[in-house]
């Protein structure tokens, strides 16, 4: 028997799992009482916003993908794009190289809410009171805070008291850090979501108008206006060291609302995995599984050094690629077609030598060379910012004090299925709104104040997220949905775990518990938006033998802290109703449930 950190959950009832063990309860509990995938969504994804609020809240972001039974897969958008005042003229107006990690300048429309309620809407079966309920609890009478959100907010409590007093009477209530393990309550949050219920009931006894009426006192009502009148005020001190005001506006928020798309796709080995669009940073494990279609990782160890070297090569292809060309296709035209077709991805797979590149390699688009050109150049330019402060978002493993992103994967028993991974709005980002008990998004340090670009700063323009979970159908009728919090190593963590899967047929908890690995070469997401070529991260599991053989080959490898990289979840249905599911040990957080 091969040992696992944990059993993989087998079941036929129903799975769900999250990065919290009480968010993949809550989940469970709505599933028991007669609820779908989509209500167990809502009600896990809004209890992550209480628990996790280092990670996500109700003014983040959420993408979404999922299957009715029998149906096609979807995606649901809430990533809200710029506001209308985010102009490229106003911003450099304020002397700025790069939009500031934290503040009101990095802030676009609030997303996710709307997001969880459009699904709830559509194909969840209960009503608003049912899946907002174990939130509005946990939030005001408490639930035992993480260590490591107590230690986030240590690291940040002389902070808030400075310079974002409203955080601080919050998150130290009283002028007190909150201790460890200790009850923690946050009273505003649990007043704000149990007014949108209450203002929903005001609809009447429909369950959908009840939705959409809480819909409304979100995006038009007291939500938008506490927004807004806090906006129109602050000066907020950000990650640049200096104070900025913001451009939301309540107009903004009236004016946008979370969509449907298709999924993008690609097969890979009888799978066919669904990812969001470009939109997202989604189709960079579609296109490097094109590249990787081209070796043969079967025959190579899945733990050693020539199956890490050939994964983070075609990563460093694929990243690149999502660098130079990615964008809002609602605002640019996103080459994807060519970017994963065969031709192309052929080619691509011969630039893969034995030894590390120190290049930032996008490929020649006809065309569109100029944007290849235009990231090898930013790739290579200081810009001149200040190492990332405390509040900064990146990757939550190596420092307590930074955001990142949840994720949850549900299936229940009629074969409905979500994967989901909301961020953004966590304490770190913003000052919390007065009276609303959550802050608001930074997703907007996500574009470039450099012209002609598909992710130039503009209003009415989505930011290229790093949000991306996933959905993979094979052809003999196994379906399954993971994901991982990460930025920008969400679908590299994904990737690993999906390829282990997938070659040597290893069950789903031990392609959890086996050692990690990302590429840190390519350009950042998030501020201070560094590259650092050839440059690599893994677990020390893999031992020193992979470990200088890699450094041989030219990597400049870091290696982590034992079980610390990757936060990935996933739950599988076989053709015979049989469900499983399973959930990362790192960070001791993280759970599957099932029956």
């Amino acid at each position: 028997m091969t040992f696992t950190t944990r059993p993989e959950i087998r079941g036929t009832f129903g799975v769900a799992t999250s990065t919290h063990w009480i968010a993949s309860a809550v989940g469970m509990s709505i599933l028991e009482r007669g609820g779908n995938a989509f209500d167990a969504a809502v009600a896990t994804a809004i209890t992550l916003q209480v628990v996790e609020p280092h990670l996500n809240g109700p003014a983040g972001d959420m993408p979404a993908i999922f299957q009715k039974a029998g149906e096609d897969v979807q995606v649901v958008c809430a990533q809200a794009p710029a506001p209308a005042g985010a102009t490229l003229e106003h911003y450099k107006a304020q002397n700025l190289t790069l939009i500031p990690g934290s503040g009101l300048l990095a802030t676009v429309i609030p997303g996710a809410f709307d997001g969880w309620m459009l699904m709830l809407r559509d194909h969840g079966t209960m009503s608003l009171r049912d899946v907002l309920t174990p939130a509005i609890e946990y939030a005001r009478d408490g639930h035992p805070m993480l260590p490591r959100v107590a230690n986030t907010i240590a690291g940040l409590a002389d902070y808030f008291a400075q310079h974002w007093p409203t955080s601080a009477a919050v998150w130290t209530p009283n002028g007190k850090t909150p201790a460890a393990n200790a009850l923690f309550k946050n009273p505003d949050l649990a007043n704000t979501y149990d007014r949108l219920v209450t203002e929903g009931e005001t609809a009447g006894d429909d369950r959908i108008a009840q939705i959409d009426a809480a819909r409304r006192a979100w995006s038009q009502g007291f939500v938008a206006d506490a927004i807004d009148a806090y906006v129109q005020t602050a000066n907020v001190m950000d990650v640049s060291n200096e104070k900025h005001m913001g451009v939301l506006t309540k107009a903004d928020m009236a004016g946008w609302s979370a969509t449907y798309e298709p999924s993008l796709s690609y097969d890979y080995h009888g799978w066919t995995v669904h990812k969001t669009g470009p939109w997202s940073q989604g189709p960079v494990l579609l296109q490097t599984l094109a590249v990787l279609k081209h070796f043969d990782l079967a025959a190579m160890d899945p733990m050693g050094a020539e199956f890490t070297h050939t994964v983070i090569e075609a990563m460093k292809l694929a990243y690149a690629d999502r660098e130079a060309y990615y964008g809002d296709p609602l605002h640019s035209d996103i080459p994807m077609e060519y970017l994963l077709s065969d031709a192309y991805n052929a080619d691509r797979a011969k630039m893969i030598s034995a030894q590390a590149s120190f290049d930032q390699r996008p490929g020649r688009l006809p065309g569109l060379e100029h944007l290849a050109d235009a990231y090898i150049a930013r790739a290579a330019h200081d810009f001149g910012a200040a190492d990332a402060a405390p509040q900064e978002p990146t990757m939550a493993h190596l420092t307590e004090k930074r955001g990142d992103t949840v994720h949850l994967d549900i299936i229940d028993r009629w074969g409905n299925m979500v994967a989901a991974t909301p961020s953004g709005g966590w304490l770190q980002s913003n000052p919390v709104v007065p009276g609303l008990g959550f802050p608001l998004n930074s997703r907007a340090q996500m574009f470039w104040l450099e012209e002609g670009l598909p992710t130039t700063l503009a209003p009415g323009r989505r930011p290229r997220t790093t949000l991306t979970p996933s959905l993979a159908t094979h052809e003999d009728g196994r379906r399954l949905v993971f994901g991982t919090p990460g930025g920008d190593q969400q679908d590299q963590w994904q990737l690993v775990w999906f390829l282990r899967f997938v070659h040597w047929n290893m069950e789903l908890q031990a392609c959890m518990d086996a050692p990690l690995f990302h590429s840190m070469h390519f350009q950042g997401s998030f501020y201070p938006r560094e590259a650092k070529p050839a440059e690599m991260m893994l677990e020390p599991a893999f031992g020193k033998d992979v470990i200088a053989d890699l450094r041989a080959r030219g990597h400049i490898v870091h290696v982590a802290e034992p079980w610390s990289v990757g936060r990935l979840t996933a739950a599988l249905r076989d053709p015979d109703g049989i469900m499983r599911a399973a959930a990362t040990p790192r960070l001791m957080q993280a759970y599957a449930v099932g029956r």
